[in-house]
């Protein structure tokens, strides 16, 4: 059956989320950047595409999203939360990737007296490790959850070594926002980019893990678990070569708008960049008074033959697989709740790691 779909925010990952979602639907992306959507209406002229500033006060976002069935909330994650707010009290059922960093209580009650929900952090991380903690929560005690990710380029460029395959933006706030953990059952705060750890990936090498704030909603979602952890993955040096930056002032509000314009520049992954994705979530625990350990495995990369990043493409569509299980009525919840509470059905979970493998996104699976 064919939907109408509104996707907000044309970027790297919303063009790839919206070019998949008009393979069987009808879409309309809108984007403050014409040139955003010009690029998408080159790819696919079928999807229709709208030049909107979506937090203009004299803008009626509900008479926009009038013809929606569903919202896809892809904008950058300054500015997701307000995005969200006003999609809700427009009425609209949506997902979204925007990853702001905003409480979701406020909103959670909001939707509820709108009846309508929010699925958020619909991503590959945040996102597949929620999905993968919430299914298999239900399935053992669950002792110790970690999980490291990395977008990277293929091409290795001195001095960062480092595309952003989504909003550059994001990466540096990503780089400042304190990272929250919790170690025998103490939740924990850390500085991001501390507590670097050097681990092996088939197919890439040697890469550093360091801390950054990936975990978000499951700490709440999952408090009897004692131990929980997220690493952001780079090649060898870059972490130090940022950390240099932060305690030489470059991140200290004085500097960090000039410091963010020419990181952006430097960072912006092009379309013909070519990217990969390394991603590794383990669960470790007991089942029936034995230990168990469910390891996950991704190392994807870019789909050359239609300019589409491998991070867009995990990210994006893990959010399109939840955006069709919200289409076909398999999402019975009203409020803003996280990809966990999704992963819980062990159908819906299996219907999105077979839908990304139709689509070249091969999770591996080993049990321990």
């Amino acid at each position: 059956m064919s939907f109408n779909i509104a996707v907000l925010g044309a970027g790297m990952v919303g063009r790839t989320m919206a070019l998949e979602l008009a393979k069987t639907h009808s879409v309309t992306s809108f984007d403050l950047n014409q040139q955003n959507l010009d690029t998408l209406k080159r790819k696919n002229s079928s999807i229709e595409t709208g030049a909107i500033n979506l937090l203009d006060p004299a803008l009626n976002l509900k008479e926009v999203l009038s013809f929606a069935d569903l919202v896809v909330n892809a904008v950058p994650g300054f500015m997701g939360y307000r995005v969200l707010e006003l999609v809700i009290k427009a009425g609209k059922n949506s997902v979204d990737i925007s990853f702001f960093p905003e409480s979701i209580a406020p909103l959670h009650q909001l939707a509820i007296e709108h009846n309508v929900y929010a699925i958020m952090d619909c991503g590959v991380a945040p996102g597949i490790s929620n999905l993968i903690l919430g299914r298999y929560n239900q399935e053992f005690k669950v002792h110790n959850f970690k999980f490291y990710v990395g977008g990277l380029p293929i091409v290795r460029e001195k001095p960062f070594e480092y595309k952003a395959p989504f909003s550059p933006i994001d990466v540096i706030e990503e780089y400042m926002r304190p990272a929250r953990l919790r170690v025998n059952g103490e939740n924990k705060t850390e500085p991001a980019l501390s507590e670097i750890e050097t681990l092996n990936f088939d197919g890439i090498g040697t890469l550093d893990g360091f801390n950054t704030d990936g975990l978000r909603s499951i700490l709440d979602s999952f408090p009897d678990i004692p131990n929980m952890s997220e690493k952001t993955l780079r090649y060898p040096g870059h972490v130090e070569l940022i950390k240099t930056l932060k305690a030489i002032g470059f991140f200290e509000p004085a500097h960090i708008d000039a410091t963010s314009k020419v990181l952006i520049n430097s960072w912006k992954l092009k379309e013909t960049d070519e990217d990969l994705t390394v991603m590794k979530v383990v669960v470790e625990g007991t089942k029936d008074d034995q230990p168990i350990t469910i390891e996950y495995n991704l190392l994807d990369y870019c789909d050359t033959k239609n300019q589409l990043s491998s991070m867009s493409r995990t990210t994006g569509l893990t959010c399109t697989a939840i955006a069709e299980l919200a289409l076909a009525n398999k999402i019975d919840l009203k409020g803003v709740f996280p990809p966990e509470k999704v992963g819980e059905s062990k159908e819906n979970f299996d219907f999105i790691i077979n839908y990304l493998k139709e689509r070249n996104v091969h999770w591996v699976k080993q049990v321990k």
